[in-house]
């Protein structure tokens, strides 16, 4: 058997457990599994180990939803975390753990689980658990050379005392957590264009040709600004880029954390080219951002392959910023050029108040960004009548 799936509605009597446990083969009742997707609950807990096998490759690790999150028992979190402890990694290539809404305490298993990904090997590919782990682990996974998935949460470790040359794994995707972009992204900035190894590899070489996936989840201490797009627009195969904050981080005490000009954002359309995902924060109330809706312009031309958008642009004159796009003559240049043939745009909490005249004039502009642009999502009612108006012009061509 290669594949086992312990479902929460999995129910085996004690007495049979206890003789599966005593009566165990050599080897274990299932010698070749190599998947185990386990759903943790207190009956089956105790028994984890007839379910591991030192050929497992992935393990899945999700918690039954009729536990409280927040009354654990003591002997149950003891008795997982020697479980961690125990799991073979000699052939192990993922470790997910889904933890659930509410979140558990996971830092609870720092200890456990550091001294876990300690024991993985060159094998191992994906890590996703929401637990800050030590500088030795953390130093232990960037020098596995085929991670290709990683969730990060806290900062990143000192490499004073590293014996090993700092060379970042061929990453796909990399998840920074809460609380770790302050730390990672500057570390990032750093290493970009760092020194070359014997073998001619800058710490981040690797990284910037494989990364597909960045996901930013908690942008609280973060600005997105000049420092934060230059970090980022060295990945150039990105296809989805996304730093969008659902707790509304992005701005505070009526400050917006969005500091970018239409320029930044042409210079990082015209880096990520491959993007087919980009969204820079829940656009907010505040309207004081110094994009304008001219800042979609390039995104349309250079982002060919677009499908998802989400970014702040002042509205306060955007039926000025339209008209000055047909009399600019750089803009004039990037209107002869295809543009992506987006969708949806998703406004969030940007306000807009138009009258009917300026309507037009707005769905007009919008269309000739994105020529098959059908709807503005956002909560101010504004947007369900450009949206409105947008359509009125797609069915009458």
């Amino acid at each position: 058997m290669r594949e086992i799936y312990v479902e929460d509605w999995l129910l085996l009597e004690e007495e049979t457990l206890k003789k599966l446990h005593l009566n165990s083969p050599p080897g274990g009742w299932f010698p070749g599994l190599q998947l185990l997707s386990w759903c943790i609950t207190e009956s089956n807990l105790p028994w984890a180990n007839l379910f591991l096998s030192p050929h497992l490759k992935r393990i899945l690790i999700y918690k039954a939803w009729s536990w409280d999150p927040f009354n654990i028992p003591p002997a149950i979190l003891s008795t997982l975390t020697s479980i961690i402890s125990a799991l073979p990694t000699s052939s192990l290539e993922l470790m997910s753990v889904d933890e659930g809404e509410p979140i558990l305490s996971w830092t609870y298993f720092k200890d456990s689980l550091s001294s876990f990904i300690l024991r993985c090997g060159p094998s191992f590919t994906d890590y996703n658990f929401s637990v800050p782990l030590s500088d030795a682990a953390l130093d232990h996974l960037i020098h596995l050379p085929h991670l290709r998935t990683w969730r990060i949460h806290g900062p990143p470790p000192t490499y004073s005392t590293s014996s090993l040359p700092l060379v970042f794994p061929p990453l796909r995707e990399l998840t920074l957590g809460d609380g770790a972009a302050r730390g990672w992204l500057p570390l990032l900035r750093r290493l970009d264009g760092g020194t070359s190894t014997t073998q001619g590899m800058t710490p981040l070489s690797k990284t910037k040709e494989s990364l597909k996936v960045l996901d930013i989840e908690d942008t609280s201490d973060i600005n997105i600004d000049p420092s934060f797009i230059s970090t980022i627009q060295c990945f150039r195969n990105l296809v989805r880029l996304s730093a969008d904050d659902w707790d509304h981080h992005e701005y505070d005490n009526g400050q917006c954390k969005f500091k970018l000009n239409n320029d930044h954002v042409t210079e990082l359309a015209m880096a990520l080219t491959q993007l087919e995902s980009l969204l820079l924060g829940y656009p907010c109330s505040e309207n004081t951002c110094l994009t304008t809706v001219a800042c979609l312009l390039p995104i349309s031309i250079h982002c060919s392959k677009l499908e998802k958008l989400m970014i702040h642009f002042n509205t306060t004159n955007i039926v000025d910023d339209l008209r000055n796009i047909l009399e600019d003559p750089r803009s004039q240049q990037l209107r002869s050029l295809p543009r992506r043939p987006l969708m949806s745009l998703d406004a969030h909490r940007m306000p807009l108040r138009l009258d009917d005249s300026d309507l037009e004039t707005v769905a007009k502009g919008m269309v000739d960004i994105f020529p098959s642009l059908t709807r503005c999502k956002g909560l101010e009612r504004g947007w369900d009548e450009l949206s409105g108006k947008i359509k009125e012009l797609q069915d009458s061509r």
